[in-house]
């Protein structure tokens, strides 16, 4: 398997449901655990944790052509971004 750099720029849904809240959990523990550790490195983790569960796309899962989307679950709505 190999990393895709311009697969990896191409926004896709491939955060599924679960892993979408373990994804908020663990970005938000790690944000209020780095604000009172004053961890810069494990604030910026929370960050992108957070933000790929909002926008439920990895750049990461793209580039190596995975996904955790359930088979019917469906995409997320235009407006929820």
């Amino acid at each position: 398997m190999s990393f895709d750099l311009k697969r990896a720029m191409r926004r896709e849904f491939n955060v599924g449901g679960k892993e979408q809240r373990l994804r908020y959990g663990a970005g938000i523990a790690m944000l209020l655990v780095s604000v009172f550790l004053a961890n810069i490195p494990l604030l910026l983790i929370g960050v992108v944790l957070v933000v790929t569960a909002k926008l439920q796309w990895c750049p990461v899962y793209s580039g190596l052509g995975k996904s955790s989307v359930d088979p019917g679950e469906p995409p997320p709505v235009a407006g929820d971004h």
